[in-house]
């Protein structure tokens, strides 16, 4: 399926890689199919891209590269809207935003996403240890060469 995107142009995807979130995600609720675009084989960000909006993606991490004592707490009830029978079969990604220097990490707000079939939940914890803006990476500025 061809999904056009402002960042990319327009891109082929498999149409079993749409994830979708039948609730969308907070403050998109009518956006509820994406894909995810891997930048690089090795790369530690991906695009979140919204497969009806070409203007809506968002910037994801798997946020256990960067917090090793963060998780989420998936409760029963959820674990039936997700279709998950096994938590090995979620990841888990947090969307990112770039705050001066800091990149940082809604971990008050994960994505949860079931490998198998491909639906996704955004969770909202109530534990009051994660922020929306947990630091994850300091960005060292660019700097700019004179030309003589």
């Amino acid at each position: 399926m061809e999904v056009r995107t402002t960042r990319f142009g327009v891109i082929d995807i498999a149409e079993d890689r749409v994830i979708t979130f039948t609730k969308g995600l907070l403050g998109f609720p009518r956006q509820q199919r994406f894909c995810l675009l891997e930048p690089g084989e090795d790369a530690c960000f991906f695009w979140l891209q919204s497969v009806d909006d070409p203007e809506l993606a968002f910037v994801v991490t798997d946020p256990s590269l960067f917090v090793s004592d963060y998780a989420v707490h998936v409760r029963p009830e959820q674990m039936e809207s997700l279709s998950l029978n096994n938590l090995t079969d979620a990841q888990i990604f947090v969307i990112v935003n770039k705050v001066d220097q800091t990149l940082t990490g809604n971990l008050q707000g994960p994505l949860v996403v079931n490998t198998i079939t491909r639906e996704g939940e955004q969770m909202v914890l109530a534990e009051k240890k994660w922020t929306t803006r947990h630091p994850l990476l300091e960005v060292k500025p660019t700097t700019k060469v004179a030309s003589a």
